[in-house]
């Protein structure tokens, strides 16, 4: 199996180190709080102390970060132990402007790039049915196979260089319809609550239609149950949402629907939400 070190333990990295290992592949993780990667030593892991000691000896690095920003940084802390024709996989999403100067650093030392952020949250990332969506060379593909199958259920291959961001692209095209989803059906819900009426009776009225979907389902049921443990936290969402902005201005593209959505996170975590599951853009709706 594949020798992996997966740099970045939050919610999606942890989830994706436990299928990487469940499926066998010898993982050393590292986070900057030590203490996010340690559970996972229970599960079979190396927990690193440096970027560095992580990535010496592996053949794939993965990086599940914030942003490019901080993926350079630990990209940079790793270089010691970087060597020429290992493959580097950045799986967080980092925005189009990011990719480049990512692609560059790994271009540098000889490192085969690979743009593959991907698509889903918690719940997929825990049953290994993320989408992977990716950009790299076909040098890559072979030994990244294994590895993309135990975290994603599909992998995608958009291009042959991920320097062009193909995958960071379709990634942010996608997410957008996420978050904007997310945000219609927190404010329909709302909407139902404040002409007076339980707001369960709205899922009565899309319940097996046309409609409907699994996801509306979910999140639903979040803003009924007032229960926001985080799959994908309103903090992040709004992250998002700036990077859609950016990347669509850059396009001359209007997202007006994501704007609005990105509007409402900013409320949310004002009104101290920002770690709660995004579908506590619900709470937006109302006062304080």
């Amino acid at each position: 199996m594949t020798a992996v070190a997966l740099l970045g333990t939050g919610i999606m990295g942890a989830a994706m180190a436990r299928r990487l290992l469940g499926d066998g592949h010898r993982v050393t993780v590292w986070n900057r709080t030590r203490s996010r990667a340690e559970p996972l030593a229970g599960d079979g892991a190396a927990v690193a102390g440096s970027p560095a000691e992580a990535a010496a000896g592996a053949e794939v690095v993965i990086t599940m970060l914030d942003d490019g920003e901080t993926a350079l940084s630990v990209m940079t802390d790793a270089s010691p132990a970087l060597r020429p024709g290992q493959i580097w996989a950045q799986m967080g999403t980092v925005g189009v402007a990011s990719v480049p100067p990512l692609a560059g650093f790994a271009a540098d030392r000889g490192l085969l790039f690979v743009d593959a952020p991907v698509q889903g949250t918690k719940q997929p990332a825990e049953q290994g049915k993320l989408v992977v969506l990716a950009a790299g060379p076909p040098d890559a593909r072979t030994v990244l196979e294994p590895v993309f199958g135990s975290v994603g259920a599909k992998t995608l291959w958009l291009d042959e260089d991920g320097a062009g961001g193909a995958g960071t692209r379709l990634k942010l095209a996608a997410v957008s319809y996420a978050i904007s989803l997310t945000s219609v059906v927190a404010e329909s819900v709302a909407l139902t609550k404040g002409l007076g009426l339980d707001p369960a009776l709205l899922g009565d009225v899309l319940a097996g239609g046309p409609l409907d979907s699994v996801y509306r389902q979910v999140k639903m049921k979040a803003m009924l149950a007032d229960d926001f443990e985080p799959s994908f936290a309103v903090r992040n969402a709004e992250k998002n949402t700036r990077l859609i902005h950016e990347a669509a201005e850059a396009a001359g593209i209007r997202v007006d629907v994501n704007d609005a959505s990105g509007a409402r996170f900013r409320r949310a975590i004002a009104q101290g939400h920002g770690d709660e599951d995004m579908a506590a853009t619900y709470r937006a709706s109302f006062p304080g």
